[in-house]
């Protein structure tokens, strides 16, 4: 699934009145049936797009077909993205209305660990013999600080470059492009620019309206492919300490700020639109608008029959290729993942009830269903090695095949607002406003109030 945008204390705030409106509206909490499991989850503000209430839908007749004396209620929360985490959070507060399965954001699931809210699934998981299956980089997502796992991981995604053929063959590019380096990413936006005019050469996200796209897509794309790629270059595992900017991080920042001075990307007004990531889906690419687009795996699902936006001609318009580090060091290529996990709320009333629910759910049956559905990359060894699955959509393998070279965010508590300082630092040398040099100092500087100081000094 798409990568959220962070969800701001402002927007925290603001969204505070709407949340109590969400628990009224959920009714009563968790416990009021013990034969009743209630799944909360996201569900899309598109009416066209209602992947993951179809997979449910069937999950539950499954369910209840094989424990007849039981019920599946859905808790759907419809809201934008932000407000969702914060309605959720404000439901695993209490046990009246806790559900007893959640959809969490591996982006913020720390933070709730450490709040309290989950309950550790490591008794359920050492019993589940389907759990050997999840690929290690996958069940780290879903591990808090102390060592338990706390979410069943349902997908992973990972990034890379699409690009419109018929641009680049009026731009006189290669059919099959692959760039080597950073540099060859931007000597093909130039190149768009001054043969193909009326179209965006290159799309990077960038921008605190952004959110998390921004952060993920746009600049750790970047920053991963910077240095030998022997280290995380946000995080210090061994020391537990975050890093301040280096040279890559201003690298990193010089590269954005080439793409909107150059006049490269979109407009600054439409990249901080923050609906803009759907005009890229909706508008942009299915109609030749823009180039080259720095984005994630699940593009398809907005393009697949009964979406609404439906471009069946999109694997024939559109190419593939791997992000390439800054100056084609190995591993020669980079890439990012993030994905959703099943919770368990710490208050629920039907934990049991809720694992078996996860448990029909993540069968590999169900669990390639839901990728398929989802344009999700496996995260279970044996669906990602069935021909079925690799064969089912165009771009599958592809992204598939960039799992080896992918990259977790550090998301522990501070990440959110690491995540936000980075998107400060980018929305300024993206307007202008600010330099690189002083965006970096900006930076570390915001990084060690998050933090509390537990940072190493570049």
């Amino acid at each position: 699934m798409p990568v959220r945008p962070t969800a701001t204390p402002a927007l925290i705030l603001a969204s505070a009145t709407l949340a109590a409106t969400a628990l009224t509206a959920c009714g009563g909490g968790s416990g009021s049936d013990p034969d009743t499991v209630r799944v909360s989850f996201k569900q899309s503000t598109d009416n066209n797009i209602k992947v993951l209430d179809t997979f449910l839908t069937d999950v539950k007749k499954e369910f209840e077909a094989k424990y007849p004396d039981k019920k599946v209620e859905f808790v759907p929360i419809k809201a934008p993205d932000s407000e969702y985490y914060t309605k959720l959070q404000q439901m695993l507060r209490s046990p009246r209305t806790a559900p007893d399965l959640v959809y969490e954001d591996t982006f913020l699931i720390n933070s709730d660990i450490t709040s309290g809210y989950l309950k550790p699934l490591d008794p359920y998981l050492a019993d589940w013999p389907d759990w050997n299956q999840f690929v290690d980089t996958a069940k780290a997502a879903a591990r808090g600080q102390d060592g338990r796992t706390y979410g069943v991981p349902d997908g992973t995604d990972t990034r890379g470059l699409w690009y419109d053929k018929g641009v680049f063959a009026k731009a006189g590019l290669p059919a099959d492009w692959q760039p080597k380096t950073w540099d060859d990413v931007l000597d093909a936006a130039r190149t768009i620019k001054e043969k193909v005019p009326g179209v965006i050469p290159l799309n990077v996200y960038t921008g605190k309206p952004a959110g998390e796209a921004a952060t993920m897509q746009g600049f750790q794309m970047l920053l991963y492919g910077t240095g030998d790629g022997t280290s995380d270059p946000l995080y210090d595992e061994a020391s537990k300490k975050w890093i301040a900017g280096g040279q890559g991080f201003r690298d990193a920042l010089a590269f954005v700020e080439t793409v909107y001075g150059e006049k490269l990307g979109p407009e600054v007004s439409d990249a901080l639109d923050p609906n803009f990531g759907t005009r890229v889906r909706g508008e942009l690419l299915p109609r030749g608008k823009l180039g080259i687009d720095l984005d994630g795996s699940w593009l398809p699902q907005d393009w697949l029959e009964g979406s609404g936006h439906e471009w069946p001609e999109w694997s024939e318009k559109l190419g593939l290729a791997a992000m390439p580090t800054q100056h084609g060091q190995a591993p020669g290529r980079v890439s990012m993942s993030g994905g959703w996990t099943w919770a368990i709320p710490a208050k629920a009333a039907n934990p049991d009830l809720a694992f078996d629910f996860v448990k029909t759910m993540q069968t590999k049956e169900n669990a390639q269903k839901w990728y398929v559905a989802n344009s999700g990359i496996a995260v279970r060894e044996d669906v990602a090695n069935d021909p079925a699955y690799a064969d089912a959509q165009p771009g599958i393998r592809f992204f598939t095949e960039l799992v080896g070279s992918t990259h977790y965010r550090p998301a522990y508590p501070a990440y959110p607002k690491v995540s936000t300082a980075i998107q400060e630092a980018m929305e300024g040398v993206t307007t202008g406003d600010v330099s690189v040099e002083d965006a970096a100092r900006g930076y570390d500087e915001t990084l060690r109030e998050v933090t509390d100081g537990q940072v190493i000094e570049k």
